[in-house]
């Protein structure tokens, strides 16, 4: 027999014992089509079906992209890496300011500024038009900078500026599963 007795006393409440975390963050794998300069298809969200140029793979699964601009009207965004097609197009992004990519691959970047919820004032008033919201200027001019060198790479290739302002779409009896890109 051991030593030990049973203890006299249960407490009627039993301490919280924290569970072990079942999931564990993995690091993101991108598959091997996804590599800077590829020619990219959106899937989803407000550009779907443009055709866009892969500028960095960020962390967690997002890919830093733009259209450029000037081409198709797609901007410097971030985008899930699972909601885009690789093309075997690519383009040649060597020239592209670093210190622009290095600013947008960060979630500051990004960052929305805090509003103040709608007041009743705000709520009630009919007939106006809501104020237009500006885009920040520093945007502007890294979009700027990053478009001037990706055109002039795109010019270089003969029909590429089309292709890229053209949209993507599925017609009839087209299986994507089935095609090349």
């Amino acid at each position: 027999m051991s030593d030990q007795k049973a203890s006299k006393y249960y407490s009627a409440n039993e301490d919280a014992q924290l569970k072990k975390a079942r999931k564990t963050a993995h690091p993101t794998n991108y598959r091997s089509s996804l590599a800077p300069g590829t020619v990219l298809i959106l899937l989803s969200g407000r550009f779907r079906g443009k055709r866009v140029i892969l500028l960095r793979q960020l962390s967690q699964g997002v890919l830093l992209i733009t259209g450029p601009f000037r081409s198709n009207g797609v901007p410097l965004r971030r985008v899930n890496h699972r909601y885009v097609i690789a093309t075997s197009t690519t383009v040649d992004i060597s020239g592209v300011d670093n210190e622009v990519l290095d600013k947008a691959s960060k979630d500051e970047y990004w960052a929305r500024e805090k509003r103040e919820g709608k007041g009743e004032d705000d709520f009630f008033k009919e007939g106006e038009a809501p104020e237009k919201k500006e885009t920040d200027p520093q945007r502007i001019e890294n979009q700027k900078k990053v478009d001037k060198v990706l055109i002039a790479n795109i010019r270089k290739v003969a029909d590429l500026e089309a292709y890229l302002s053209s949209s993507f779409s599925l017609k009839g009896n087209e299986r994507p599963h089935e095609m090349a890109f």
